[in-house]
């Protein structure tokens, strides 16, 4: 079976793994590829090992994926040592996982055919170009990693193969047509309600507060009464950007003179190669081509690896970088000159220069505009971190005010209005500038103004020198300030406990049939007919459906709040079956399906914990104390 699998994948460049593509898998044995072993083991999972290369490699793509995902915010995540201690448990426990779910498969029988993993290859979209499998593109990825064929071959298939299970998981529960329509019927039900409004604001405005009843829940809430603390700031920024420099010719010159290896294309060479699995069958290939045997033809006839047979063994362009050992190592100097038979990893090659392109300059000319732009950066960086330099001796000289730094910057200080953690001004919003103003450290005692701040630098080219001018702390509000507020709460609340009582009395008389006389004494009386759906977001909508099936001819009551906070008296008049479009009813059971699928497989996989033998390595249990 893999013979035909290395026909298809195992050649010559393929002594690298698809890394790139790789990274996301995290399945069994993938991370020792890329790391090495180590006989101090993550975990053993019924006898299985996960080496700590493969943990440190899961961890380390697992950093790197957050790091992309949440960007400056995960250096703080990254400093938290018990949150970092809690990811890498994580990750373990979801390499576990994955062993578990392998070893499954395999108990099942379940598996890949080569054919599949072959497939796969060539539909991976990284070794695209205009969505056509690219053997240069494929060659040049694979040599930056550094793993074999049948690696990468049993990567994926171990992926492949758990990704099947999963699939026939998800698709064993289905819902027969029966209760399809009627949980249909259910979903989309109506029903028809009348509504009463107790006005809760009205009835606060009638109400009397003591002065007690004020002073008690002004104590019993204080919290809601809390001025948050405060800032005001002083700040002179840099910015390297706005150093404007100038570039000479003769600096645009020297530059040119002193970087010629950036301006340098390296020389590229053209092989074509032609791959067997006997070193006879090598050399009968070589013989055919020394007696003028065409070298596409035979590569096409001959050659076990089919990708760079089907372009007649030609493997593109390739630079140093991204050419295999062998190929270097074959002494080929002249066009057209072929190698001798070359043992390697994967079989027998015999290797064909087909064409060299000198390594060349790029003139003056071509690049004067972008050297001049980087030296201009490189002089207003220089100038940038020699200012920056002499505002922090200035600003740390005289530690009393920003005056010291103003002159040094050759700016006036920016006063900024109040703000607070949650309104940070945006011109100082980066996290290190925040963490300076609202640290502590710059505050005298009592809150009066403290010292001056070292320089904080962000984003590479900008920086800040600033001092906290004005702090008010954090304080609960003297009720002589907020009594207007607390009046309007105390009868907020009483208005809101007299109309829950006004409306349980009438929601009894509603029940008992003295309804419409018990309503007109209260200067109530319901509203016309409303439909509302299950669907509905309101909470009125959902008190509704709470309520009891009306009897033939006479509704149901029941109470609830509006979105205003309104007491309201609820008759259900009607509740009508309702029907859904055949699209919505295919997604409604799709998702049920889905989330049936999901309790089975959470099932399966807290099953073959419970019965499975893990256990954790030296290394693990060290970082868990």
């Amino acid at each position: 079976m893999m013979d035909n699998l290395r026909a298809a994948a195992n050649h010559v460049v393929l002594k690298i793994i698809l890394g790139l593509i790789i990274v996301s898998f995290i399945l069994t044995g993938v991370g020792n590829y890329l790391i090495g072993g180590n006989n101090n083991y993550a975990a053993k999972v019924n006898g299985q090992e996960i080496n700590r290369a493969q943990f440190e490699n899961a961890v380390m793509g697992e950093r790197n994926r957050m790091q992309q995902q949440l960007g400056d915010q995960f250096s703080a995540l990254a400093a938290n040592g018990s949150y970092m201690k809690g990811m890498r448990q994580q990750v373990l426990q979801r390499m576990i996982d994955e062993t578990l779910l392998d070893q499954y498969a395999k108990k099942l029988g379940l598996g890949i055919s080569d054919e599949q993993v072959k497939q796969a290859i060539f539909k991976q979209p990284a070794f695209q170009s205009n969505g056509k499998f690219d053997n240069t593109r494929y060659n040049a990825i694979v040599n930056q990693m550094g793993m074999t064929a049948d690696q990468y071959a049993q990567a994926l298939r171990n992926q492949l193969t758990t990704q099947q299970l999963i699939n026939a998981i998800v698709g064993t529960d289905f819902m027969l047509n029966g209760e399809t329509d009627e949980l249909a019927a259910l979903v989309s039900q109506q029903r028809l309600v009348r509504e009463a409004t107790i006005d809760v604001n009205a009835l606060a405005a009638k109400q009397q507060v003591s002065d007690a009843e004020i002073n008690n829940y002004y104590q019993q809430n204080k919290d809601r009464f809390v001025a948050p603390e405060q800032f005001r700031v002083s700040y002179i920024k840099l910015d390297a950007a706005a150093m404007p420099e100038t570039a000479s010719d003769a600096e645009i010159q020297t530059y040119y003179d002193q970087h010629q290896d950036e301006f340098t294309q390296p020389q590229r060479n053209r092989y074509s190669v032609i791959q067997t699995k006997t070193e006879a069958e090598a050399k009968a290939v070589l013989d055919a081509l020394k007696q003028g045997g065409d070298f596409a033809a035979l590569a096409k006839e001959k050659s076990a690896d089919i990708i760079s047979a089907r372009n007649g063994g030609d493997m593109g362009w390739l630079e140093p970088a991204t050419t295999p050992e062998e190929l270097k190592n074959a002494g080929l100097k002249e066009k057209g000159q072929l190698s001798g038979v070359i043992k390697s990893s994967v079989g027998f090659l015999i290797v064909r220069l087909d064409d060299v392109q000198p390594a060349q300059v790029k003139p003056l000319a071509e690049v004067h505009d972008a050297i001049a732009a980087k030296v201009k950066q490189e002089k207003a960086l220089d100038a940038y971190f020699a200012l920056q330099q002499k505002v922090s001796e200035a600003a740390s000289n005289d530690n009393e005010s920003l005056v010291g730094a103003e002159q040094a910057a050759g700016v006036k200080a920016v006063q900024t209005d109040w703000f607070g953690h949650d309104n940070l001004p945006q011109e100082l919003n980066f996290k290190p500038v925040a963490d300076a103003i609202f640290g502590g450290s710059l505050i005298g005692e009592n809150g009066t103004p403290g010292s001056n701040s070292d320089i904080i630098t962000v984003e590479g080219d900008r920086a800040f020198v600033l001092r906290v001018t004005d702090h008010k702390a954090e304080a609960t509000k003297p009720l002589a300030d907020v009594r207007n507020e607390v009046v309007d709460a105390v009868k907020h609340q009483k208005a809101e406990q007299q109309a829950k009582i006004d409306a349980e009395k009438l929601l009894s008389a509603l029940k008992n049939g003295k309804g419409d006389e018990a309503l007109k004494a209260a200067g109530l009386s319901f509203g016309e007919a409303k439909t509302l759906s299950r669907t509905g977001q309101d909470p009125l909508s959902q008190t509704a459906f709470t309520l009891p099936l009306p009897a033939k001819g006479k509704p149901s009551y029941g109470m609830g709040n509006d979105m205003q906070g309104n007491v309201v008296l609820l008759a259900l008049d009607e509740v009508r079956s309702g029907t859904l479009p055949e699209e919505q009813k295919k997604a409604m059971v799709q998702g049920i399906t889905q989330n049936n699928a999901q309790v089975a497989f959470e099932a399966l996989m807290s099953n073959l914990r419970k019965e499975a033998k893990i256990k954790m390595g030296d290394m693990v249990t060290e970082q868990q104390q």
